[in-house]
């Protein structure tokens, strides 16, 4: 089975930096895309960024140029540098992983538990 856990959360005023990671634990031959999307009160979730095994990344409009996410595919994980953050951000984390080899088969679209950044004004 696979485990994706996410650590970093918490609470930043206007203007700061957080960074998110989220570590796959299991025996795991391969990954495919991972990402981050968030999930705000009321709303639905939304993507936030996503990288692929070889390292292209997409980044929804709201955080281009503020986000940047990078992955360690020796390590199984995925980060998610925020800065210049806004009250907006404000929202629950989830990671993803689109597809997971494992020395079970393959798992397709595994989620985090979340994690809650809350940016102040």
């Amino acid at each position: 089975q696979v485990r994706l856990v996410e650590s970093g959360g918490g609470l930043v005023q206007a203007g700061g930096s957080l960074r998110l990671s989220c570590a796959a634990s299991g025996i795991i031959f391969s990954i495919g895309a991972m990402g981050w999307y968030r999930q705000a009160p009321g709303k639905q979730r939304e993507l936030v960024a996503a990288i692929t095994s070889g390292g292209r990344t997409n980044y929804g409009d709201s955080v281009k140029g503020r986000f940047t996410i990078s992955r360690d595919n020796a390590q199984n994980t995925v980060n998610l540098q925020m800065n210049s953050l806004k009250p907006e951000d404000t929202a629950v984390y989830y990671c993803n992983a689109d597809r997971v080899t494992h020395r079970s088969g393959t798992t397709l679209n595994s989620w985090g538990q979340g994690t809650q950044v809350t940016v102040s004004s």
